[in-house]
């Protein structure tokens, strides 16, 4: 019976593991590149606009230092602004936050 109640147990954990624990900076970085990096500064070495930050969106780094994965994830589910929508999945925004926490310094 102890064999049962530790597989029940393993699987309950892989079951319940957040989503963001499933989520792949690489494909994030991807993503930024592809579709923010014309507003944003989206990594370290400066790819995307070169427009001050004051005048433009904030830098990635910027944004990861201010906001938590649960305000990122608010925000861009429910994207405002002069942003626009790219109804993006939650895998997608999953990957887009995992990639932007990396930029902490």
């Amino acid at each position: 019976m102890r064999r049962i109640d530790l597989a029940a147990a393993a699987l309950a954990a892989i079951c319940l593991a957040p989503l963001s624990a499933h989520a792949d900076a690489a494909a994030g970085a991807r993503m930024a590149l592809q579709w923010c990096a014309n507003c944003h500064v989206v990594n370290a070495a400066g790819g995307g606009t070169s427009a001050p930050i004051q005048q433009g969106p904030p830098a990635f780094a910027t944004i990861a230092g201010h906001m938590t994965p649960d305000r990122l994830r608010t925000f861009l589910s429910h994207p405002h602004g002069a942003m626009p929508d790219l109804a993006l999945s939650r895998a997608e925004i999953n990957d887009l936050i995992d990639y932007i926490q990396t930029l902490q310094q």
